[in-house]
């Protein structure tokens, strides 16, 4: 049996790693079963993951299957990224008390054309043979009825109501519409169309992947392993990460943004983040939680953006903690022109995400954490006439929160 600690790739495979079914050891520690899988391999492993274009931005949380897919590459296997471009437009079902807004193909097109230059600084697009990206409209455009009727046939109306979600909206009479429960066939058809032999997913997407192997079986192909990651969970403590919560760092914010969010990472949360999101040793972190928090923002704003840009983005939250002047170009941009004038400042604070609603816009400057332009406010109707009162100026709530406004 391989040996995690003396063999960095699967130490690097299997960190943060939640499950690897069906098992292929004794042991219930998934590096255990990934190293019996790998020695039964001689062959590099096509690794799949999907994703489905459902919105432009990406955040770190995305990121958690892709660093480990990266992983699965820097040990010489076939990262084989699968872009949902049809089963976006069905939407993911998986943990939804209600059905999803369907997208249309313009839609998914236009999501889709951000994603993989948000992924760049996470996967290996350079190295020969180490990565492939497809679209699933490739395969699942051409199904005709019958096709798709014989995917049907492969599972029962029981077999999809046991799927996370569908039970409880059954139970609480919310509506399943039938095209729902075409998408875990269809994802699982992805499989069966790349010849997948290992399939990365978070701990919600087990069913899932278990429907990909139930159907490459079904098709005559050796079933794909399923390698679950858990689910990052956002500045809350409690829910996933999600733009919706607003408890997220995307991938592409600003150096400044980014860095001032990790830095501010609660306590309970450090070892987890660490976990996923850096390669830093774990045995070899600061005592003090402060220094954590400082080495969890510094290493990851140089994951995306190079170390030169995170020590600038480290100096610039100095100064803005000490109230200083800092280079305003570092600051993410908010524009007054989806702003009616004249407007009230606990409006902009609302309206730019800085606050969660006008309301709470109001109780941030009667508790005096606003600032404008270096200067605090205290008249929480302060208004605005034009946009050319506030272009060019920050806008701060806290230490940490902070957009330059600009026309």
């Amino acid at each position: 049996m391989s040996d995690r600690n003396s063999n960095p790739d699967l130490a690097w495979l299997s960190r943060g790693t939640s499950e690897i079914f069906p098992d292929r050891s004794e042991s219930e520690d998934p590096a255990e079963n990934l190293a019996c899988l790998l020695e039964t391999s001689d062959r590099p492993l096509r690794v799949k993951l999907g994703i489905d274009p459902t919105g432009s931005a990406l955040h770190l949380g995305h990121s958690i299957p892709f660093r480990k897919l990266r992983a699965f590459q820097d040990a010489g296997h076939t990262a084989v990224v699968i872009i949902g471009d049809f089963t976006a437009q069905i939407g993911d079902p998986t943990g939804k008390s209600e059905v999803r807004r369907q997208l249309t193909p313009e839609q998914v097109r236009e999501n889709a054309k951000t994603y993989l230059d948000q992924l760049r600084p996470v996967l290996d697009f350079e190295t020969p043979e180490r990565l492939e990206i497809r679209y699933n409209s490739e395969w699942l455009g051409k199904l005709d009825l019958k096709e798709i009727l014989g995917l049907l046939g492969t599972m029962t109306v029981g077999q999809m109501l046991a799927k996370e979600g569908f039970s409880e909206r059954y139970e609480k009479e919310n509506p399943i519409y039938l095209h729902e429960f075409l998408y875990p066939l269809m994802q699982g058809y992805d499989s069966v169309a790349v010849e997948a032999d290992v399939e990365l997913g978070g701990t919600d997407q087990k069913f899932n992947l278990a429907v990909g192997r139930d159907l490459q079986r079904h098709f005559g192909q050796k079933p794909q392993f399923g390698l679950l990651l858990p689910l990052l969970l956002g500045f809350d403590g409690v829910n996933k990460m999600s733009k919706s919560l607003n408890n997220y760092v995307g991938l592409t914010e600003v150096p400044l943004s980014m860095y001032s969010k990790l830095e501010g990472t609660p306590d309970s949360l450090l070892e987890q983040y660490f976990e996923l999101l850096t390669k830093l040793p774990l045995d070899g972190l600061p005592e003090n939680p402060r220094e954590r928090q400082k080495l969890l923002a510094l290493d990851v704003v140089s994951q995306y953006y190079g170390e030169e840009a995170a020590q600038d983005a480290k100096k610039a939250a100095e100064s803005f903690s000490k109230g200083t002047q800092i280079d305003t170009g570092a600051v993410p941009e908010y524009s007054l022109a989806e702003v009616q004038f004249p407007a009230k400042i606990y409006y902009i604070l609302g309206a730019s995400g800085l606050c969660k609603s006008s309301g709470e816009g109001r109780r941030q400057i009667q508790g005096g954490a606003v600032r404008l332009a270096g200067d605090r406010l205290t008249d929480v109707n302060l208004e605005f006439a034009s946009p050319g009162d506030l272009a060019g100026k920050v806008l701060q709530v806290g230490k940490k929160k902070f957009i330059r406004l600009v026309n």
